[in-house]
């Protein structure tokens, strides 16, 4: 009887302990990208974006919550369309960046909201501050793509951060200091 009590305990280790781990994918460069937009002294919204990054997300779709991110993004890789502006960023008037500094997120926990939406909180370390902050996440789409033949996930998330927590509050309140965040990345499985 022991064994038998025994052997079932085992099986029923077995079957709850092959919960899938969570797998490790690469961003997509090609097709990865964060915008952001603030307002000017009230007559029009500047936009600019970061693109051609790289990052990882280590991805559990059975178990969301057991998934993480990291990005780390050049800030040289900034575009703002018109150079004048993107030099004037770099001024000590905002970042005052020297050209390898940058921009990173690592996260912190994933609290899932709804069969393909999450929170996922981490942490923004910019112009040498580091603020926790919350991605409002949808997860897009999950499954072969079409052409590379392999698992692919793609993900949109926004958040909105004060300039000012990260000593970029120059001109402010005329020259926004909030800051809208929108992201869209795809990612691929890492090859093992």
């Amino acid at each position: 009887m022991k064994t038998t009590l025994f052997a079932a305990a085992l099986v029923a280790a077995a079957a709850t302990g092959a919960a899938a781990a969570p797998e490790k994918y690469v961003l997509d460069a090609a097709h990865s990208q964060i915008l952001f937009d603030y307002n000017h002294l009230g007559y029009s919204t500047t936009y600019g974006m970061f693109a051609g990054f790289e990052g990882e997300i280590m991805f559990d779709q059975e178990d969301p919550a057991a998934s993480s991110v990291s990005v780390t993004l050049p800030l040289s890789m900034m575009f703002t369309g018109w150079q004048a502006r993107f030099d004037h960023f770099m001024t000590k008037d905002f970042f005052e960046a020297t050209e390898d500094e940058t921009v990173s997120f690592t996260s912190t926990a994933i609290e899932v909201t709804g069969d393909n939406t999450a929170n996922i909180t981490g942490d923004l370390t910019l112009n040498g501050v580091t603020k926790s902050v919350v991605l409002d996440a949808k997860l897009n789409k999950a499954g072969e793509h079409p052409m590379a033949k392999k698992p692919w996930a793609g993900f949109d998330a926004t958040t909105t951060v004060l300039r000012s927590d990260y000593n970029l509050g120059q001109f402010a309140p005329f020259v926004s200091d909030e800051v809208n965040i929108k992201i869209s990345v795809e990612a691929m499985k890492a090859d093992s």
